[in-house]
């Protein structure tokens, strides 16, 4: 979450917002908060507004190496960008196409 991003200050209630949608994470465990917090990151690092599951499936080996013992890692992503969707950080647009919400303000 940025206070200025690319020389321009970001409107103070989009911060405050964005801020309260990541408040849950105050209630998950080590493990669920360390998915959801990589999920987080590997979508940021697709540095664009609209992007898709196979995109994030991309970051697949490097959650392996992360979380050997998970043998199902596909159906992981799959599973914590639906809580990123239900939590309104992404927005699902259909056909594995997925939107980063406040894309433009944060």
């Amino acid at each position: 979450m940025f206070l200025v991003k690319n020389t321009k200050i970001v409107n103070q209630q989009i911060v405050k917002e964005t801020f309260n949608k990541t408040l849950f994470l105050r209630t998950k465990s080590k493990d669920a908060k360390g998915w959801i917090l990589d999920i987080m990151t590997c979508v940021d690092l697709i540095k664009k507004e609209i992007f898709t599951l196979d995109e994030v499936y991309r970051f697949e080996e490097k959650l392996k190496l992360k979380y050997p013992s998970n043998n199902f890692i596909k159906d992981k992503i799959r599973q914590q960008l639906q809580i990123l969707r239900d939590k309104g950080i992404i927005e699902f647009v259909g056909r594995g196409n997925y939107k980063k919400l406040n894309y433009e303000n944060i």
